[in-house]
């Protein structure tokens, strides 16, 4: 495993008009580029996840896993905006001499597909064989293959969605005022905002998982209890472990990134966007998943080209694309084994 840093010193002009005066991305590496340059994995990582996808992915990503070093090269890097290492709100405006927080410019997925393009020739690759990601990493791996048709053999898209949609729109701005209702928020600091990041925490946990999740996981056996439930103390670690890895201000850029996704945007419509794609292309819904229910990806499947659907039945809801490795494992298999139409 390598961990490096990509200083790309020029501009990087934003869809939304703004510029960067430069950009860092942190990214890691697995295995080797074999000399027929035909064994990339690239990896898009969802909103809170990091570059390190043998830690996040386990059972899908890792030594003796379907996605092994050993067999592939596999390259994961941190999404624009994020706090891992790429340049997002904590960064340093070289031009203020100041981190930019809360004036960090409005991200977008095409930005965050610009970056991963900016990496890619940085690496030299010219074929990605497997492209996967799910929910804000799906998006940006559909994104990716819209833009770029000829570069992606196969498209690997879980739990995510063509445009963010009303209900996601609404359960990422519950999330913000809850961050935006600590005063903290607005100090401008690193640790700004993170009781209101442990609320935004414990609201977004409620669309990751289900009624059902809750009813097996934090049942009180306990028939006089009045207080301190299960649950209660569920949200509460829950919303602490996030605050103690990651900041308000990533947060909330990122959920308007997600927000703001829309492949349809500038092109007729999010149906001939979809029409672009050419990668033999896998789509996998959850059958629980409350945040981004199947019919979305049964959506996907009617307009890209060639499209095979499957669902997996999971308990745990929308973190079931995390969680589900041996089912994923299975599906992924059967269909790579597909020979890709010529």
């Amino acid at each position: 495993m390598s961990q490096e840093i990509l200083h790309y010193p020029q501009p990087f002009l934003l869809e939304c008009g703004k510029t960067l005066p430069q950009l860092q991305i942190t990214y890691h590496t697995y295995g080797t580029y074999n000399p027929d340059k035909n064994n990339v994995i690239w990896v898009c990582h969802a909103l809170t996840a990091n570059a390190d996808v043998f830690d996040w992915w386990k059972g899908l990503f890792g030594p003796g896993y379907l996605f092994n070093p050993d067999e592939h090269f596999i390259v994961c890097a941190n999404i624009l905006g994020s706090c891992y290492g790429t340049t997002g709100p904590l960064s340093e405006n070289p031009v203020s001499g100041a981190a930019y927080f809360q004036n960090f410019p409005d991200i977008s997925i095409r930005d965050m597909v610009a970056a991963h393009e900016i990496l890619r020739q940085h690496l030299g690759i010219s074929r990605i064989n497997v492209l996967i990601g799910g929910s804000l990493g799906g998006q940006q791996a559909m994104e990716w293959a819209i833009q770029f048709p000829d570069l992606i053999e196969n498209l690997l898209i879980i739990a995510t969605n063509a445009s963010h949609s009303p209900w996601g729109i609404a359960f990422n701005e519950a999330q913000r005022l809850a961050i935006r209702a600590d005063e903290t928020y607005y100090l401008n600091v690193p640790d700004g905002g993170r009781k209101g990041l442990k609320a935004a925490r414990a609201v977004a946990l409620l669309s990751y998982r289900t009624y059902h999740t809750y009813g097996k996981t934090q049942y009180e056996t306990d028939l006089n209890k009045t207080d301190n439930f299960k649950a209660i103390s569920y949200q509460n670690y829950q919303g602490e472990k996030l605050v103690n890895r990651f900041n308000a201000y990533s947060y909330v850029s990122l959920s308007k990134t997600m927000d703001s996704h829309n492949v349809g945007r500038s092109r007729g419509s999010i149906e001939k966007a979809l029409q672009q794609i050419k990668a033999k292309t896998l789509v996998v819904g959850i059958s629980s998943d409350l945040l981004f229910p199947p019919q979305e990806q049964q959506y996907l499947t009617e307009h890209i080209p060639g499209a095979i659907y499957h669902e997996i039945d999971s308990f745990y809801g929308h973190d079931g694309f995390l969680i589900e490795t041996v089912k994923l494992t299975q599906l992924i298999e059967t269909f790579l084994a597909i020979p890709v139409a010529k």
